[in-house]
């Protein structure tokens, strides 16, 4: 047999160190577009860590604008504080979170969430900044009522920690860009999203934000996508496009 003749490639082609991550630049590519055409989206909108806790807690199930009228009447009093809103009668708790939609069970649900500030916390939303991300997400999951899509916010908004939060709108234009499949799981998502991702807090909260925005107004339950600035990444024919 005769010995090959073909000879490796000069140095100067070689690719040398890992190889290139294709999905980072997949998932950054939409990132600009969408900072492109929505500009800055300035989230959390909320004064405190707090706050944006409180607010993460309220939001489940509802309109933004239902919780930003709860926000205001717990503002009002001076309420949102842990200490205050612990001591805070049910029923009183309830009455004042009523807009913002099954109040009942949202006004336990902060007292839980308030319980867990004071023990874990040790009444410092500050903490959430530089606790083991690992043992903290896992005792926010334990809170009663806290699903992984509010325990993330909380930690992204409020905390300032590189955990991105996975929505409906993030699943929704991941599948629509066959970046995902259709039911791939929560926590798969999440994983993929942060391998390829730098762990960025500044640019998870930003990205978050657009996706809601490009969410709203194009890529509904049936979607827009004429004038989406996400069409150019869209491979073959749009979803049922209108």
């Amino acid at each position: 047999m005769r010995p090959s003749t073909a000879s490796a490639p000069p140095l100067g082609r070689r690719r040398l160190g890992p190889p290139r991550d294709r999905l980072r630049g997949r998932l950054l590519r939409p990132y600009a577009a969408l900072g492109q055409r929505f500009g800055p989206q300035h989230w959390w909108p909320s004064r405190t860590p707090f706050e944006i806790a409180v607010g993460a807690i309220l939001a489940q199930h509802t309109a933004w604008e239902n919780v930003e009228r709860a926000l205001r009447a717990l503002r009002a009093r001076r309420l949102l504080v842990p200490r205050r809103l612990g001591a805070l009668a049910p029923v009183a708790r309830a009455g004042l979170i009523r807009p913002a939609g099954t109040y009942r069970v949202k006004a336990r649900r902060l007292r839980w969430f308030v319980d867990f500030v004071q023990a874990r916390l040790g009444g410092r939303m500050a903490r959430l900044r530089w606790e083991e991300l690992g043992g903290l997400r896992a005792a926010l999951l334990a809170v009663p009522g806290l699903g992984p899509q509010t325990a993330d916010t909380i930690l992204l908004y409020a905390g300032r920690r590189p955990v991105f939060v996975v929505d409906a709108y993030l699943r929704r234009v991941l599948a629509r860009h066959r970046l995902i499949r259709p039911r791939a799981s929560f926590e798969a998502v999440r994983a993929l999203v942060e391998a390829h991702l730098p762990a960025d807090p500044g640019l998870f909260n930003e990205y978050h934000a657009l996706l809601v925005a490009v969410g709203k107004r194009h890529c509904r339950t049936r979607p827009r996508c004429r004038g989406c600035p996400l069409r150019f990444d869209l491979h073959g024919r749009p979803p049922r496009a209108i």
